[in-house]
This record gives C-alpha cells, structure tokens and sequence, in this order.
C-alpha cells in the first residue's frame, strides 16, 4: 500500500490523471493525505495539477468537504485557482458554498476571473460572508482581486459600508493596496445610501 501512496502523491505532482485513475479503480482512497496533511485533491490544485484533480472530483468516494489544516477545502481552492468546470462539478456534487469562517466566495473573489465567483453566487453564496476577522469578499477582491470581481459583488449587492474587527471598510483596503480609483468609486457609492 505504501508503493500506491507514494504512485497517487508522484502522479498528483506529475499531473498524470491516468495513474490516478488506475489507482482509484484498484480501490486507493481519494481522500488520502499527503505528509503535509493535504487531502489529494487540494494538493493537486495547490499544485496546478488540474487534470488530477478533475479526475479526483470525478470519484463518487470524494469526500467534499475534506479539509487541509488551514481548513482550506477543494470547492475554496477551486474558486482560487479559476478552475470553472471544476467549481461546477463539485458544485453539482454537493460541495458545501457557504461554510463559518473563510468561504469559498472569499476565495474566488481573488481568483484570476470573475467566472467561479459567478457560479458560487448562482447556488446561493452569501454576499457578505464574514471571515474569523470579519473580512468580506468584497474586501477581499478590492485588496487582491480583479476590477471585473469586485463589480461582480458589487452588482449582487454586496454592503460596501461594512468593517472588519480591525474597523477596516473595504475602502479602507482599496486604499492599502494603492487602488485610489477603485476606493473613490466605493466611497462615493457609499455616500450615495
């Protein structure tokens, strides 16, 4: 059984979907982890092995909502990584959208595009999730995010006047981050409620 380990964690790193399907069908666990307690398909993603992690996704013995130990889960890492099609499949599977603490809107809100942020708020993503700090999507895409993801929360009505614990607006981010115009913008939809 260690052989297969070591095979599933060499193909994840090589991308090399057949190998994982072939251990799978030998009836390898999908949800096994690697030695820094990383469920395969999280690896694989964190990786950018996207194949593997498809095919992972693909296996009716994933268990969805397996999390790594900053309880990152493969719907979050999806989001992050602008994995779409992957989104929707665990999406379709039953992949929880919305989760206490970090969600994975908070997660595709920094992505490369808008298009996982559009699918999570499709199946109900709360707009104004708060994170263990009270940081917001809408915090998260003015700090790190595209221009295209924050109009996409701003568009569903996420709330530009809230803080963090910090007292941080998502202005006051916009700001950190050397975006002037975009926390103009805000703060004049701000004085506009």
């Amino acid at each position: 059984m260690a052989e297969s380990y070591d095979d599933f964690f060499t193909a994840i790193k090589r991308d090399h979907r057949h190998t994982i399907e072939t251990l799978l069908q030998r009836g390898f666990d999908p949800n096994s982890v690697d030695e820094n307690g990383q469920p395969g398909i999280i690896a694989a993603l964190l990786n950018e092995s996207f194949e593997a992690a498809d095919a992972l996704a693909a296996s009716d013995r994933l268990q969805l909502e397996a999390a790594n130990r900053s309880g990152e889960t493969a719907l979050m890492m999806a989001s992050l990584r602008g994995q779409t099609a992957l989104v929707q499949r665990l999406l379709q599977r039953g992949a929880a959208v919305n989760r206490p603490g970090w969600s994975p809107l908070h997660y595709a809100a920094i992505a490369p595009d808008e298009a996982p942020m559009k699918l999570l708020l499709a199946h109900g993503a709360a707009i104004d999730a708060r994170s263990p700090n009270g940081t917001t999507p809408l915090m998260m895409a003015a700090d790190y995010g595209s221009s295209a993801c924050v109009e996409l929360l701003l568009a569903a009505g996420a709330k530009v006047d809230l803080q963090n614990d910090l007292g941080l607006t998502v202005i006051d981010f916009a700001r950190q981050r050397g975006r002037d115009r975009l926390a103009n913008r805000l703060d004049q939809l701000l004085q506009r409620r």
